[in-house]
């Protein structure tokens, strides 16, 4: 195959037409490159597509008036210049979180969020996309909408930057800047690692968008052999680590993969990261009243994080229906959060944002795809009620065999 030549079909459109076009902005510039040259076009013509579709935000190469008709054609005919074929919006907290709804080729759908933070006192103005990296996820987490609706499959390096295209193109309609991406919406991102990267590269390359690497964070609910694979790599991104217990019998329960990869692991593979590229981990924990909030539980994740390079992240949950548990209040967050600085943890309590139209954490992707049946819901309450009670004795469950 030559390079650049379209793949096989992956996915199956909305109008059960294979999509064979693979999305431009998943391309590396070499690969460009060597796709233009390979069709005659002067080597020129690959940093004026580049300009259309990383600062023009180009989204149909024909529209591309600084190339040639012939160009624009075989672009046109070769790739997508956007693989985002339709994006809803909505808007909560007075504009300042708007979650899109993306439909993609194949008719499957992801979202983003997009958060603005004004400008304060010692502080710029912020704008954030939280970014998905697979449609549903497989992980399963319990306090987790996104987790209810199991997987669907990986997303392709220019599905996944075309999120951020979106947000900047969104963005600039007004004069601002996107400054801050996070892979944190729907998806474990390193169980699609390769395209992950790829994406990453994209973003952080100044050819392309851009966007310097410490301004990117990848967050993983604990995939210990894609840590140490990034540790590798050395890249200079944050990485975040969705915690959420630092007991296993616990974590068992609120984040699955603890089974393969246990919290002790976990933490010493971010570790190992933070030494290698100097940058601080910064750990996620979703408060959950009377499940995870405890005296006990702070005292085991100050244990389990003592003299570490890490920030703590404290998030209430936000409401998930299929589940029968609700928010920390906020006495016990904060007394959680005392807990941690008194052992010289730096924590964070992070306000939730985007609760009415969910877009908060653990609410993606829940709405458009409808609610479970109730029988379902009752039956997945009661086992989590079960579950989290003999965690809260310390016990922890069997692994279910093979497709149960």
């Amino acid at each position: 195959m030559t390079i650049g030549a379209p793949p096989s079909p992956a996915h199956s459109g909305a109008d059960g037409v294979n999509e064979m076009r693979p999305g431009l902005s998943g391309l590396a510039p070499e690969r460009l490159s060597a796709w233009l040259a390979e069709r005659g076009w002067p080597a020129y013509r690959a940093r004026q597509v580049a300009d259309a579709l990383w600062d023009g935000h180009a989204r149909d190469a024909r529209d591309v008036r600084t190339l040639p008709a012939g160009l624009r054609e075989e672009l046109a005919g070769a790739f997508r210049a956007d693989t985002l074929e339709d994006t809803q919006i909505r808007a909560a907290d007075g504009g300042l979180t708007e979650k899109a709804l993306h439909r993609l080729g194949d008719g499957r759908v992801v979202e983003s969020v997009l958060m603005h933070y004004p400008a304060r006192p010692g502080r710029r103005e912020r704008h954030t996309v939280c970014i998905s990296s697979q449609v549903g996820c497989a992980v399963g987490c319990p306090f987790c909408a996104t987790g209810e609706l199991g997987f669907g499959r990986d997303l392709e390096t220019a599905e996944i930057v075309d999120q951020v295209r979106w947000a900047a193109r969104h963005l600039a309609t007004d004069g601002r800047r996107l400054t801050n991406v996070v892979f944190m919406g729907e998806g474990e991102p390193l169980l699609n690692l390769d395209r992950v990267l790829e994406a990453v590269a994209a973003l952080s390359d100044p050819r392309r968008f851009g966007l310097g690497a410490r301004h990117i964070t990848v967050s993983t609910s604990g995939v210990v052999p894609g840590i140490r694979r990034l540790t590798a790599l050395g890249p200079q991104f944050t990485l975040a680590v969705s915690l959420h217990a630092a007991r296993d019998a616990l974590r068992d329960v609120l984040v699955p993969l603890n089974r393969s990869w246990p919290v002790a692991e976990v933490v010493e593979a971010a570790r190992d990261h933070a030494r290698a590229t100097g940058r601080r981990i910064s750990y996620e924990v979703t408060l959950i009243g009377g499940v995870n909030d405890t005296d006990a539980d702070a005292a085991a994740l100050a244990t389990l994080l003592a003299g570490d390079l890490a920030h703590v992240n404290l998030i209430p949950m936000n409401p998930v229906a299929h589940t029968p548990w609700v928010a920390s209040p906020m006495p016990a967050i904060e007394r959680f959060a005392a807990r941690l600085r008194a052992e010289r943890i730096p924590v964070t309590i992070r306000r939730n944002r985007g609760q009415e139209i969910g877009a908060a954490c653990g609410q993606l992707a829940a709405e458009h795809e409808g609610e479970p049946p109730p029988a379902v819901v009752a039956r997945r309450r009661e086992r989590l009620i079960a579950e989290s009670a003999a965690a809260l004795r310390g016990e922890r469950q069997p692994v279910p065999p093979a497709g149960a």
